[in-house]
Parts: structure tokens; C-alpha cells; sequence
């Protein structure tokens, strides 16, 4: 028992200090009020770091430099850090790179604002890029990187030139990469519209594949795959399509004359692809070949799977006539056209018939001496002085010479034939007529 209450005593003596500390407290409190309180009570906070502006979204064309920043204001003894939040990769905290990315950097102002830097910017780097300081509860902030890719042809995945047979289907495709996502379409290099089907024909496709249906000689050409996206520079591919089929031919003269010792030009047309092997040969197969006797052509035309060919040949003899043919092959087949050479009458080089002009009276009065000479009109082989030397002779029948009032410019002339000495023109026509009297006569007294 007095072990205990030894115990006990202890214990009170202990509290005692205690208990007068806070007796004491109260009466300051009393005292000098909640001022007092407030002095014991007073201790320094630090501001938690804010961001200041956002980062933003960014657009950058690829392959340049791009900078991204983030502003905080009372950082403190935080630290700031880069993240690209897609990847869930660290690039950099406060100066120090984390990344193995070289293109990547970080910088500050010495102020409040830290830098990413990514130059040569590729199309991997678009992506969500995270500005966060590892406060307590972090505190982040977001900005979006847009790269643009301008189109690129992608020919591993595009159609290549392409070799089909006339009345096949045709397929081309072309494939694009680029950010946006580029539009594809296509057009005929030199204008023309395609052709998608017998009953379908644009002037532009849309889509990366274009299709045709039973293709012909006329779809034959080059067709361009255009890619754009809106970021320059547009590109283009060439795609070139041949059409192959077997020679055919067209003939504008079957049939042709010309006269002996002449030369002549036959000509056929051809259209073949590939282009075809074209040459002249005589109706028994034998082949021409380029003399002094024969000339041959074989011209390109428009379009490039038409051909013209001639053959040309010089001074024509009688051994000449007959049927040439011209012949066309090529890979697919081949194919000849026939051309018969006859004779022909020469041109005629002789001036048209033409007559004497004489005086109306003068005319009649001839009339009436042939009348009395030969009983009835005859026609008069009249000779042309100017042309006596050649032999050719011109025919005018008198009656109808007389009775033609058209055919002398002096046909309302008025002659005196009762007054002598005549005038000079009458002079003339009296001669005329007088010469003309006597051939008359020996005419007659040859026979």
C-alpha cells in the first residue's frame, strides 16, 4: 500500500509543470486576446507552380524545325519535363535530354519558359507532346504537333507500263502516301477523254484504280496518276498503256492508169501494233526493192501506229502494168492489200478546136461559093498558119460558123462591097474568100 501511494505521489509531481504551463497560457490568452494566439499560430507557405500559357497546336511541313513552349510561373524546386504522350516516352527533363532521339533538344529562357526543339521534323513526330512538373499531384498540360507530308507515288504498290491485247480489260492502279491522305486521280497525257466502257467516257477518273472495259487501238496512249493533298508540290505519274493488233490496211486506189513511159505513185495506209514490217511486192510474190525502177516510202503518221506507204514507179512499160500488192506483218498477224496498174490514154497537149473569124458578109458570101461548088454546106479543113508547121488542123463547119453571130467581134460591121477601090478590111476578106474559092476548085478537079 505505501508502495503504491509512493507511486501516486510521483505521478502528481509530473503533471505538475504541465498544468501551470497551461494556467499560464490561458492567462495570456485572456490578456492579450487572439493576437497573441495568432503569433504562436503563424508559418510560411511556398505557392504550388501554375503554367502560364498553353502549348497549343502546331503545324509544321516535314523536314523543318519545329519549337514548342512551356511557360510556368513560381516552378520553384520543381522540374519540368518533356513527354510524348502517345509513345509514353520521356524526352527531356529541365536541360537534360532523356531521348536517343539526336533531332531533339531542350532549352530555356532563364526565365519561365522551356523550349522542345525537334528539327528535321518527319511524319513519325506528329503526336501529342505533354508539359508536366512533378509537383505532389502532377501537373500537366498538352499541346498537338500536325506534320504535313506533301503526296508521294508510291511505284512499288502503282501500275508499271502496260502491254494488252485490243478487246482486253485493263486495271491501272497508283498508290499515294502523304499527310493529309492524298486524292488520287487521272487523265490522258495528251488530252483526250478516257474511255471506261463502250457507253462511258470522262475527260477525268477519280479514285486509285482505274478501270477500262474491252480497250481499243484508241485508248493507246499515255494516262497520268495525279497526287495532291493540298501541300505542294503536286506529282504525277506516267503510265504507259499499248494496245497491240494485227496489221490492217487502207487503200484510197485500187484501180490506177497511167500511159506508157510515165511514172506513177501508188500509195496504202497501214495501222499495226507493234508496227508492222511493210513492203511492195508484184502480184507473183516477188518482192521490189529500191532501184533506178522503183522508189518506195514508209512514213510515220499520227497516231504513232499508222503508217503510210508508197511506191513510185518510173517510165512505165508495157511489163509494168499489172496488180501490186502491198504487205504488212507484225507479231499478231499479217495482211495485204492488192493495187491493179493499167494503161491509160496520154494526157491531150492539143489546144481546143478554134475558128477563123471573118466578117458575117463575108461569111455568107463563102457560104454561097461552097454551095455552088460542092451542091450542098460541107465542112472546110481550114489550116492555122500559126500552127502549120506541127500539123494540127482545126475543123469549122461554114454553116454553123455563118449562122453564129457570136463567134466574130465584127459581126454588126457594115460593108460596101460596091465601092471600089474596097477598104482595107474588106480587102482582106475579098482575099479570103477568093483563096478559099480556089481550093474549092482544085478540090473538085482532083476528083
Amino acid at each position: 500500500m505505501q508502495l503504491h501511494a509512493e507511486k501516486n505521489k510521483g505521478t502528481t509531481v509530473d503533471l505538475l509543470p504541465r498544468m501551470v504551463a497551461v494556467v499560464v497560457f490561458v492567462c495570456l490568452l485572456l490578456q492579450n486576446g487572439w493576437s497573441t494566439f495568432a503569433a504562436f499560430t503563424t508559418v510560411t507557405t511556398i505557392p504550388d507552380p501554375e503554367f502560364v500559357d498553353e502549348i497549343g497546336n502546331i503545324t509544321v511541313p516535314a523536314g523543318r524545325n519545329v519549337k514548342l513552349a512551356c511557360s510556368v510561373k513560381d516552378l520553384g524546386s520543381f522540374k519540368v519535363a518533356w513527354m510524348l504522350f502517345d509513345k509514353s516516352a520521356i524526352l527531356t527533363v529541365q536541360n537534360h535530354v532523356i531521348t536517343r532521339n539526336p533531332r531533339i533538344s531542350v532549352s530555356h529562357d532563364k526565365h519561365r519558359t522551356w523550349f522542345l526543339h525537334i528539327n528535321d521534323v518527319h511524319e513519325e513526330d506528329k503526336g501529342k507532346y505533354m508539359c508536366q512538373i512533378n509537383t505532389a499531384a502532377a501537373k500537366t498540360q498538352y499541346g498537338y504537333l500536325h506534320v504535313v507530308v506533301p503526296p508521294n507515288i508510291d511505284d512499288s504498290q502503282s501500275s508499271s507500263d502496260a502491254i494488252v491485247r485490243e478487246g482486253s480489260n485493263v486495271s491501272l492502279t497508283c498508290k499515294a502516301t502523304g499527310s493529309p491522305t492524298p486524292s488520287i486521280r487521272w487523265k490522258r497525257d495528251d488530252g483526250s477523254r478516257i474511255s471506261i466502257n463502250k457507253t462511258l467516257s470522262v475527260a477525268e477518273w477519280e479514285g486509285e484504280t482505274l478501270e477500262m472495259a474491252r480497250i481499243s487501238r484508241l485508248d493507246m496512249g499515255a494516262y497520268l496518276c495525279i497526287a495532291s493533298n493540298g501541300i505542294p508540290p503536286t506529282v504525277s505519274k506516267q503510265i504507259k498503256v499499248s494496245v497491240d493488233f494485227p496489221p490492217m490496211l487502207w487503200i484510197p486506189h485500187q484501180l490506177v492508169g497511167a500511159p506508157l513511159g510515165y511514172s506513177v505513185t501508188l500509195e496504202c495506209y497501214t495501222e499495226a501494233h507493234p508496227t508492222s514490217l511493210n513492203y511492195w511486192a508484184r502480184e507473183d510474190g516477188l518482192m521490189i526493192h529500191e532501184s533506178s525502177k522503183y522508189k518506195t516510202t514508209s512514213s510515220p503518221d499520227r497516231p504513232s501506229y499508222k503508217t503510210h506507204m508508197t511506191l513510185t514507179i518510173f517510165d512505165i512499160q508495157r511489163e509494168d502494168y499489172g496488180s501490186y500488192k502491198c504487205i504488212a506483218k507484225n507479231p499478231r498477224g499479217e495482211t495485204d492489200g492488192t493495187i491493179r496498174l493499167y494503161m491509160s490514154a496520154p494526157p491531150s497537149t492539143s489546144p481546143s478546136p478554134s475558128t477563123t473569124e471573118i466578117p458575117k458578109k463575108d461569111w455568107e458570101l463563102m457560104a454561097e461559093m461552097n454551095n455552088s461548088v460542092y451542091g450542098n454546106p460541107s465542112s472546110l479543113t481550114i489550116h492555122n498558119e500559126k500552127n502549120a508547121k506541127t500539123g494540127t488542123k482545126f475543123q469549122s463547119n461554114l454553116n454553123e460558123i455563118g449562122k453564129s453571130e457570136q463567134k466574130s467581134t465584127e459581126l454588126d460591121r457594115k460593108r460596101n462591097y460596091n465601092s471600089w477601090p474596097p477598104d482595107k478590111d474588106s480587102a482582106v476578106g475579098l482575099m479570103t474568100t477568093v483563096t478559099l474559092l480556089l481550093v474549092g476548085l482544085v478540090v473538085t478537079i482532083i476528083r
